[in-house]
């Protein structure tokens, strides 16, 4: 499935002999992760035909003549649906030239030099490690690191991620991101500018079934009661009283077996829980706590009368779904480097054979769409197991921003849209009359 790059903005810049390029500002999961011009773009392009041929998506063309703001725009759109389709080959995102590319992408845009240093990585019980890495290693790399100095089995690292988790007031947590495997956790850390922000190892599935394959690893087995006791602690998980009562019993008992046994029947246990934010549902501006998992979207909906209502969106029917960015960009010095502060994520779903459209407002927008996407991927996965014959169709990429992802007889796509009505850039941002394509 795609990866939610995106390029809302891109600045005019004078080179030290007088020249004027483009720079483009990538962002991913709404976070600034590189700053490139287009010839960088278009050799890394080049350099991946060489070794993928004619299987990558089509790039944006050279113009050879000066560019208008129009044609500027259509490049810039153009260049965000090459990051986003490019994504989709597995066998691309794996690739030495894809990943050294955005290393290196990644260390230039915050001035960051590839040295040893020494991260703490949390485990859910919110204590850490300390590990020696280098500042250019990737996600996947640290993820290894961290594995091996507390013994996790290799095979089972599929089963774990890491995230950016800010750690509020009053003991309240908050996942911010899941990291990329090609994204370097020391520089996405130091740029994010989120307050209290970690870097955390959480199990990283939504189907609270896969747990049994982890239960034969004696630190896969406590990573999993770590959690469960964070999530309960948190109230992310909703035992009831006699469930609770159980629950810590078994924790007295230091009996992690039965306690994760019980914990699978308790309410949104294994589910990923947002911040508080506002929907549309049953009406403007009502606010909702979600929790994400086992292939729903439970929604604990306040009213305006202070009343509660559960509300479950069952991912079956979920048609599609989209993120898009409400807010304004300004350029100072380079744009924000968060799109967080006004997302919506608003997804096509099936009710009374009717469909309708459900809007979520919440800075966590990218997190969500993350979250529905595994549960889809996870799904298809299964039912591929049940039938081997079965063949899940990935049909051609099209020229629009929605990508879809057939799946039995069910379409499912997600997608991110930059409001552009709403972008408010600065002056020198939308000068592009007067560049040449050798000036870029």
């Amino acid at each position: 499935m795609k990866m939610h790059f995106c390029i809302p903005v891109s600045q005019q810049r004078s080179d030290a002999l007088g020249g004027r390029y483009v720079l483009y500002s990538v962002y991913l999961d709404g976070f600034l992760f590189c700053r490139v011009r287009y010839s960088q773009l278009h050799d890394w392009n080049e350099q991946l035909r060489r070794v993928f041929g004619n299987c990558l998506p089509p790039f944006p063309p050279k113009y050879y003549l000066a560019m208008t703001t129009a044609m500027a725009d259509e490049r810039r759109n153009q260049l965000e649906q090459y990051l986003q389709n490019v994504t989709m080959d597995p066998n691309v995102l794996r690739s030495d030239v894809f990943v050294e590319f955005l290393k290196l992408a990644q260390l230039n845009t915050f001035d960051i030099t590839p040295k040893k240093a020494y991260l703490d990585i949390f485990l859910p019980n919110e204590e850490s490690i300390k590990i020696e890495i280098i500042t250019s290693d990737t996600a996947e790399r640290v993820l290894e690191v961290a594995s091996h100095k507390i013994g996790l089995c290799r095979e089972l690292l599929g089963y774990f991620g890491l995230f950016l988790i800010r750690f509020g007031k009053e003991g309240k947590l908050s996942v911010v991101k899941k990291l990329a495997d090609f994204e370097l956790p020391f520089v996405s850390l130091g740029s994010s500018e989120v307050e209290n922000c970690k870097v955390g190892l959480r199990k990283w599935y939504m189907d609270p079934s896969l747990d049994s394959m982890l239960m034969d690893c004696r630190v896969a087995l406590d990573l999993l009661y770590m959690q469960a006791i964070q999530d309960i602690e948190k109230e992310w998980a909703k035992p009831t009283q006699a469930q609770r009562q159980k629950l810590e019993a078994f924790q007295k008992e230091d009996n992690q077996t039965k306690f994760l046994e019980l914990a699978r029947e308790v309410q949104h246990y294994g589910y990923l829980q947002l911040d508080p934010c506002t929907c549309d549902y049953p009406e403007p501006g009502s606010g909702a706590v979600l929790s994400v998992g086992n292939n729903e979207i439970s929604c604990c909906i306040t009213l305006p009368d202070s009343q509660t209502q559960d509300v479950i969106f069952q991912m079956s029917r979920v048609k599609c779904w989209q993120v898009t960015f409400l807010g304004t960009l300004l350029d100072m010095d380079g744009p924000q480097r968060t799109l967080n502060q006004n997302l919506e994520l608003r997804f096509q779903y099936s009710e009374d054979s009717c469909w309708q459209w459900f809007v979520i407002y919440t800075k966590q927008a990218f997190l969500l769409s993350s979250c529905l996407k595994k549960m889809i991927s996870e799904k298809m996965v299964k039912l591929a197991a049940k039938n081997p014959e079965m063949q899940i169709e990935v049909p051609e990429q099209s020229k629009s921003k929605k990508y879809h992802i057939q799946q039995s007889q069910q379409k499912d796509y997600s997608s991110f849209l930059s409001r552009k009505s709403k972008i408010k850039i600065a002056k020198d941002d939308c000068v592009f009359g007067n560049i040449k394509e050798e000036d870029l």
